[in-house]
């Protein structure tokens, strides 16, 4: 279904709750694998994805039309993982390298985790980049979004997103050229 139609049908109070219900079914997957990449634990990634979708569900009437409804739920996404892995930090008193090592662990450890060893290395080398960094990482390389696309979900320019992304992939090959 069309966002154009989802938002029909979520803007009829006879058809919201299906309209809604069809949103979530376009959107969730896609969702969950973006909050995954960033938190990394089954369980985690979750509960993050009902919560974004809630939040979607609360503030879906203030949607202005102004971007893509993807964008729109990607951009609650994005500052869902942010906020949750910054009060994961705040709440434990770690420092980046702790969560990076506690996140790790739980790649080594989990039965949701499957992927060969280079999966596994580069999702590793992954977690030893900032936050916001692993993100814009995320979204070009895995979602294969344009970085005009990453543009209107972070609210960054185009310009700082390239640069972000190229300190990330020689962060990357950093990283791996030494393990």
């Amino acid at each position: 279904m069309e966002d154009k139609e989802l938002l029909l049908k979520i803007k009829n109070p006879d058809t919201k709750n299906y309209g809604f219900n069809m949103l979530v079914r376009t959107y969730q997957q896609r969702v969950y694998w973006l909050v995954r990449k960033m938190v990394i634990d089954h369980d985690d990634a979750d509960d993050l994805t009902q919560e974004v979708f809630i939040k979607v569900h609360k503030a879906i009437d203030n949607f202005r039309e102004d971007s893509q409804l993807f964008t729109w739920i990607y951009r609650i996404a994005t500052n869902e993982c942010l906020s949750y892995l910054s009060k994961k930090r705040k709440r434990f008193f770690l420092p980046i390298e702790d969560v990076a090592q506690q996140l790790t662990s739980k790649l080594d450890n989990s039965a949701h985790i499957t992927g060969d060893d280079i999966q596994i290395k580069l999702q590793k080398a992954l977690l030893t980049l900032p936050d916001k960094q692993r993100l814009v990482f995320n979204m070009k390389y895995f979602e294969e979004m344009s970085y005009e696309e990453i543009s209107q979900v972070t609210n960054t320019s185009v310009g700082a997103l390239k640069a972000s992304f190229h300190h990330a992939v020689k962060k990357i090959e950093e990283y791996l050229s030494h393990d």
